[in-house]
Parts: C-alpha cells; structure tokens; sequence
C-alpha cells in the first residue's frame, strides 16, 4: 500500500548557492543568491535583483529548505516593510557566506586591485618612474613574510632601558603603526591599497615616495577670504579616494591649500595670489574644478612639473 510523504509547505531545498545572513530581532534570517553576485549588486554593477536571487523568499534556514514564518518577519522588520525592502536590506547589510572557490576568487580580486591602486600612486623618488606592478607585489610580499617578526621585534625593544633620539624614535613608531599582513576581503580595495602604501613608504623595500605633481595656483586675492561653497561628491570623489584629506568648507585659500600636500612658495603679485607647491596627480583635476568654479574663471592651475615622467618598459 503506498504510503504518502507529507512535506512542510513552507520548505524549498536549495543547492549551490551563496547564503546572505542577517540578524535581526534575535532571529536569523537568510536570502539564498547566485554565486559572485552579492558583490556585483553591492558595488553597483548589477542592479536587478532576479539576476541576484535564486528564489525571492527569505529563509530561517536555507539549508533546510525553512523560509521565515510573515509573522517574524514582520516582528524584525516591521508589518508595513515590503518582502522586496526586506530582501534589499539584507543584501546590503548582511554577512555572506561563500565557499572555499568563491573566497579565494574574491581574495584574489581584491589583490589585483590593490595592486594597481598602489602601482599607479608611487613611484621611485630618484627616476620618478613608476613601478610595474610585479615590483609592488614583490615588495609587499617582503613585508607580509616579515610582518609578524618586525611587529615582535618592536614588542621586544620596548622591554629595553636604551632610550632612542628623537629621529630614532619617530621612525620606529612609523614602521610599528605601518605593518602589512596581506590582503582580507572584509576591508574595500582602496582602503587596503592605503595601508599597503603607508607601509611601503615606511619600510622601503625598495625606494618608494608619492607621486606629486609641482603646480602653480593663481587666485585673485579678492576671493581668498570668500566662503567656499560646498563642493559635490562628483568634483571631489577623485580627491577623497584614498580616504587621507577631508576638503574643508571653510575659505577659497583654505580650500585650496587643503589640496596641497606640500607647499613650496606662496606670495601677493600685484592683485593675485600665487602659490607653488606639490599636489597628488589624484587631486588635480578637482583643485582645477575647484579654482575656476570659485574664480568664475579668474584663477588658473598650471602644470610645473610632472613627476611620472614615463613607465618602466
């Protein structure tokens, strides 16, 4: 006599997939999605959610097949919050959970980018070339093998009664602050890419500065005490990119020597100001933005020096 199967209604086995978690009214939730596309969808490159989601549910526990009863939903998420905002939230907010292959194709990404970013902002001080981007891998795997002894090594000098100079001590407390371990996938590219330099410059497993360009700002000395106006995310995300600087929205001269990093001569010709002095090649283009948007075209950025001059072959 054939016997029936009785299965929970609210079960759906799903295979092969990436799990997105989020906890939230002590309850577990989880969305199951395809691989590789929780990241496409996080930095803006997919923004479909059918091409993200296996199944448009949310789970207790995908691995069971158990999908999340209306009523914790919504308990944790409110009882007027669409399924879809739900879905969206924890695909934005949520911890995700790959395999073996994904974690490593992601590390590995993450590793190629931070490379470039680094390859492209550093440059030997002597020749002013850049370095392939070989060379820079090859000197932060000198750091990431002997990060670990160097940062012992500073734990076991601070039990030592010698007191160092003060150069000494400055650049000690530069190497300790500045260690490089390796790439993580929970940190963004650039901000590892920022790390990866501070390390680089304090080590100096090979001769390594900044790229700087050498600039001459001319800026009528009628605006310099003006209140600059406030700039937006698009003049400025070329700046902000490492993270380092904040621009201020104070005054037009304070806004521009917030861009410079380095400042060489600065003096009243006449009815202008006139500034020489070093700036990232990142920062040009937004402190030319900025100049003539504040001068209605009275101020002028003029190139003096490039300091990548031509790659290495």
């Amino acid at each position: 006599m054939p016997q029936n199967i009785n299965q929970p209604s609210n079960q759906i086995r799903l295979t092969n997939v990436s799990l997105v978690r989020l906890k939230k009214g002590k309850k577990r939730f989880e969305i199951a999605c395809y691989k590789n596309k929780v990241l496409e969808y996080r930095s803006g490159v997919e923004t479909d959610l059918d091409n993200v989601l296996q199944i448009p549910s949310v789970f207790l526990s995908v691995s069971k097949g158990q999908t999340a009863p209306t009523q914790d939903l919504a308990k944790a998420f409110g009882s007027k919050t669409p399924i879809d905002d739900i879905i969206m939230e924890i695909l934005k907010k949520g911890e995700m959970q790959v395999g073996e292959k994904e974690r490593h194709a992601q590390l590995e990404r993450v590793h190629n980018e931070v490379i470039d970013i680094v390859a492209g902002k550093l440059v030997d001080p002597r020749s002013k070339r850049v370095y392939t981007t070989g060379m820079i891998e090859k000197a932060l795997d000198q750091l990431s093998s002997h990060g670990g002894a160097a940062h012992k090594s500073n734990e076991g000098k601070g039990s030592g009664t010698a007191t160092p100079t003060h150069g000494e001590s400055s650049k000690e407390r530069s190497k300790e602050m500045h260690t490089w371990t390796g790439v993580v996938t929970t940190k963004s590219a650039k901000s590892q890419a920022l790390d990866a330099m501070k390390a680089l410059i304090a080590w100096q497993p090979i001769p390594l500065s900044r790229a700087r360009m050498k600039l001459r700002i001319t800026c009528p000395t009628s605006v310099l005490k003006q209140a600059a106006k406030c700039p937006s995310r698009k003049e400025t995300q070329e700046d902000d990119e490492d993270g380092e600087v904040e621009k201020s929205t104070g005054t037009v001269k304070y806004r521009i020597l917030s861009y410079v990093e380095q400042v060489e001569t600065q003096d009243i010709v006449g009815q202008e100001w006139e500034i020489v002095g070093f700036v990232e090649p990142g920062a040009f283009k937004g402190l030319g933005e900025f100049v003539g948007s504040e001068t209605k075209g009275r101020g002028r950025v003029e190139v003096l020096e490039m300091a990548v001059t031509h790659k290495e072959d």
